[in-house]
């Protein structure tokens, strides 16, 4: 066999063709790949400088690559300044217009803290003091201290900041409140409070003294058995007939309100002490809620819809709140029956108190009618 080269190949040369076609492909694949790159850069390069002879020829003049940046970067800090300063104009004028909108809202601080209370709960016991407390813890401006704090006839000497760590957390125009029903038969009471705050404000719930008593004996007997009964701790010789009633004994005492009100017309003058109709408590609590509510100066939020008569404790109570499935009655002490007492003493304590409260209905301007 002759080859194209003109050189002859026998039998033996046959294994050096395949060599060389594969060579051969190899250079033209190789050819074939440094041309298709070429291609492509040279595309790649030519639209380059196309865009950037495009885009210099709209500026003005050739800057060097790090004054562009400087100056693009120069233009996007100023941008981002005047963007956080509107952004921050108009946050202050949305804040301007709530305010606006809630002008009583405009500096007050809105960081809780604990102070002392601006108005007390001060009486009487088993007048329905607890009843108050609950019913006006339903006011979103009115912080209350749920047990007695007991500062200015018991704990006086721990001094004002125990006194005042005692107080829940309150905001700026919340009212903080707290009941201690003791207060108003403590003779130190009234200079005491008189010393921490001149403008506090007091509120006294006040019940026919007869039944007030009895509430009080009931209690008494309920946690302490073996008691004497009624008409021989009423009476000084245990007898109705001597009809020399026991003003000293303590369910009777606490009842002359006009004597113990003596003593805070002292250091308060009348309008700053809200007096709290009892009675009207429990069979119109939305309407002593109310007046209690202008006394405080809130708002008038708690109504006739938190309330509902309970038949079988003969009490109001409060209607359930949204989610949840029971409604808010007072603790099972609460309505209970009184101790049976014999008509005639009762009758005897009403005479006793009539003068007694007559002046008090003077003293206080109003006629609670007892």
């Amino acid at each position: 066999m002759t080859s194209v080269f003109g050189t002859s190949l026998g039998a033996a040369g046959a294994p050096y063709v395949p060599r060389l076609l594969h060579k051969l492909l190899f250079m033209f694949s190789l050819a074939v790949v440094c041309a298709s790159l070429y291609f492509i850069l040279s595309g790649c390069c030519d639209f380059i400088l196309v865009d950037t002879a495009k885009h210099l020829k709209q500026t003005s003049q050739l800057l060097p690559l790090t004054e562009l940046f400087q100056r693009n970067n120069a233009s996007f800090e100023k941008r981002a300044t005047v963007g956080v300063r509107s952004a921050s104009r108009v946050g202050s004028a949305g804040a301007t217009g709530a305010v606006g909108a809630q002008s009583s809202n405009a500096g007050k601080d809105w960081t809780a803290t604990r102070r002392l209370p601006q108005a007390i709960i001060i009486g009487v016991k088993k007048g329905g003091t607890r009843a108050l407390l609950e019913f006006l813890r339903l006011h979103p401006d009115i912080r209350a201290l749920g047990t007695e704090p007991h500062f200015f006839d018991r704990h006086y000497s721990r001094g004002l900041n125990w006194y005042r760590n005692l107080m829940p957390k309150a905001l700026e125009g919340q009212v903080v409140l707290e009941k201690t029903p003791r207060y108003f038969v403590t003779a130190d009471s009234p200079g005491r409070i008189h010393a921490m705050s001149q403008e506090v404000k007091l509120i006294v719930v006040v019940r026919d003294p007869v039944t007030r008593a009895i509430s009080d004996y009931t209690q008494i007997i309920s946690k302490t058995p073996g008691v004497p009964s009624f008409e021989t701790l009423t009476f000084h010789n245990g007898t109705e007939e001597a009809l020399k009633v026991d003003s000293m004994w303590s369910p009777i005492w606490i009842g002359l309100y006009a004597l113990h009100l003596e003593r805070w017309l002292a250091y308060f003058p009348l309008e700053q002490i809200h007096f709290v109709h009892g009675e009207r408590l429990v069979s119109d609590p939305a309407g002593e809620l109310g007046r209690v509510q202008d006394f405080l100066g809130l708002q008038r939020i708690i109504t006739d819809k938190h309330f509902y008569f309970n038949k079988t404790k003969g009490f109001p109570c409060l209607k359930k709140p949204e989610g949840s499935s029971k409604p808010h009655c007072l603790g099972r002490t609460k309505g209970r029956p009184h101790a049976d007492i014999h008509p005639q003493i009762i009758l005897r304590l009403r005479q006793f108190y009539q003068p007694h409260n007559l002046r008090f209905y003077q003293m206080t301007g109003q006629d609670f009618g007892w």
